[in-house]
């Protein structure tokens, strides 16, 4: 399951505006390279035609899928904390259909157990 979370105005590029939902995933579990452990959940914007006012009432509703990891040509990054320019090799996009069926039941009783 992802989660709409906010929304963006976006130029095209022929320079019409849209608006683009930033949907997020589940919870994932992360340890990093010093071997810590961290939580984290991906993130992504998908394109749509819908109205601020229509987006606005979408924010916090769960769409089936998930966030998947794609690997790109790199690219600058900056992050918007600290201002730090990195280089990425990937990005994130997200997919409507679940690997199975039982994937889609398993995440569902999950989120009813944790509720």
């Amino acid at each position: 399951m992802v989660t709409i979370k906010s929304y963006e105005q976006r130029t095209n590029s022929e320079g019409e505006s849209f608006n683009a939902l930033i949907v997020e995933g589940d919870l994932e579990t992360v340890t990093s390279e010093t071997g810590g452990v961290y939580f984290t959940a991906r993130r992504t914007s998908v394109p749509s035609n819908f109205d601020d006012e229509k987006c606005e009432s979408l924010i916090g509703r769960e769409l089936p899928g998930k966030i998947v990891r794609l690997e790109c040509e790199p690219y600058e990054y900056t992050v918007p904390e600290s201002g730090e320019v990195i280089m990425l090799g990937h990005t994130y996009e997200y997919d409507p259909n679940p690997d199975s069926m039982e994937e889609e039941v398993f995440s569902r009783e999950e989120e009813l157990v944790a509720h």
